[in-house]
């Protein structure tokens, strides 16, 4: 007799992803999401209560993988700000489906931002201490800088992703950094 394979919550929260990566947040249903397992519908029931809640559980495991993908991006301080507008928009180039699932309203769990929020984050506080000590820059003109290149990234994203602007890699990291120079003082 065949041995069983186990479906664990990570193993479909993590083909869930890579659906919602390649295919769309529509793309995910109960039913191709177990075929893209290989299994029934039945390890998918076990582990989560209905499909609104596995909905929610993927977009909480989306929003951590985003977040490590741009935090991979943010070598150190100084950098820090323009290297969140440039994973923003390495998302929206090559994974627009992730990118308008967290970004742009599709995920179950919305998170209205306040300007003042968009500089308040996890680690906001060390990143806006650090950028102001390499830069120069005061603690408020740094935290201006990273909601203004959050703002402005989030914008070119948007544009990449939802097929208005088409840019190249080279031509999107170049507006990057200029608004990120711009931002900071570096131009002036």
């Amino acid at each position: 007799m065949a041995r069983k394979t186990t479906i664990s919550k990570e193993m479909i929260l993590e083909t869930a992803l890579k659906m919602l990566i390649r295919d769309g947040y529509q793309s995910v249903n109960i039913k191709t999401l177990a075929a893209e397992l290989g299994c029934s519908t039945q390890p998918i029931a076990w582990h989560f209560e209905n499909m609104d809640e596995m909905r929610r559980e993927l977009a909480v495991f989306a929003e951590k993988y985003a977040e490590s993908r741009i935090a991979t991006e943010a070598a150190n301080a100084a950098e820090t700000f323009e290297n969140m507008g440039r994973a923003y928009v390495h998302m929206a180039i090559y994974e627009p489906n992730l990118f308008k699932f967290l970004y742009l309203g599709e995920r179950p769990i919305s998170k209205p931002f306040t300007a003042a929020s968009l500089s308040k984050g996890t680690n906001s506080h060390e990143l806006i201490s650090g950028i102001a000590a390499q830069t120069g820059l005061s603690e408020i003109q740094a935290a201006s800088c990273i909601r203004n290149i959050v703002i402005y990234s989030h914008g070119l994203a948007t544009m990449i992703a939802t097929g208005v602007l088409k840019l190249d890699e080279n031509e999107a990291m170049q507006m990057i950094s200029e608004a990120a120079n711009s931002f900071s003082g570096k131009n002036n």
